[in-house]
């Protein structure tokens, strides 16, 4: 009797030759090839060997030589439709302070027809946001703005989320909402998330684990 086995998922982020050091730094990658596919990938290093460079690497803030893909848009060519298809947690900016979590999010989904209000709004409770909903970011914690950054980010539906050290300044209460919600995203085919951590994950199923350094 003849099988066939199920097809693989298409990689989400395709990684080609990729370079990147910081100037008269140690090159941090050198023709890094790699495919993600759906699920949770952990970036895994300790402190100073670069998962937070190469996450925004990979979100095209900073630039590189080689080839990104996202969900079959390229950086390179199509910058702009690669970078909806990003989506980068980054609560050390302040280019929202002015504003409350409610705007936040939406200037960060603008334009986005795949973020869900319903998952956003249980994120909000499972956060415990209510409260700071309409304060300026700039009154929040640390950790508040990266729940407020966060939940923006797992109800945007984008194919690539990444997560830097997403546990950091969070209560236990959020950190199991946080697990929780990253733990919808095993199974599925739509979406990517890469989490750079100094912490192996036991917590949430893993697609794949990415170990820091490269080389």
């Amino acid at each position: 009797m003849n099988t066939t086995a199920p097809p693989l998922p298409r990689p989400l982020l395709q990684i080609q030759d990729l370079g990147f050091a910081y100037p008269g730094q140690p090159v941090l990658a050198a023709g890094w090839n790699a495919a993600i596919g759906p699920g949770v990938t952990l970036l895994y290093g300790d402190t100073g060997t670069g998962k937070s460079a190469l996450l925004q690497v990979i979100a095209g803030a900073l630039p590189a030589t080689g080839r990104l893909t996202a969900a079959g848009a390229r950086l390179d060519s199509a910058p702009e439709a690669y970078r909806q298809n990003v989506f980068f947690v980054d609560p050390a900016t302040e280019r929202f302070n002015d504003v409350t979590p409610r705007e936040c999010t939406a200037t960060l989904n603008k334009g986005n027809p795949h973020f869900s209000e319903e998952k956003w709004q249980a994120l909000v409770e499972g956060f415990a946001l209510g409260p700071h909903l309409d304060k300026k970011m700039f009154m929040l914690s640390t950790g508040s703005k990266r729940k407020v950054w966060m939940a923006a980010g797992l109800a945007s539906g984008r194919p690539l989320l990444l997560l830097d050290e997403p546990t950091a300044g969070l209560d236990a209460a959020s950190i199991r909402c946080l697990w929780g919600a990253l733990a919808g995203f095993a199974g599925q085919s739509a979406q990517a998330v890469i989490v750079a951590s100094a912490a192996r994950i036991d917590t949430v199923p893993l697609a794949a684990t990415i170990d820091l350094p490269l080389h």
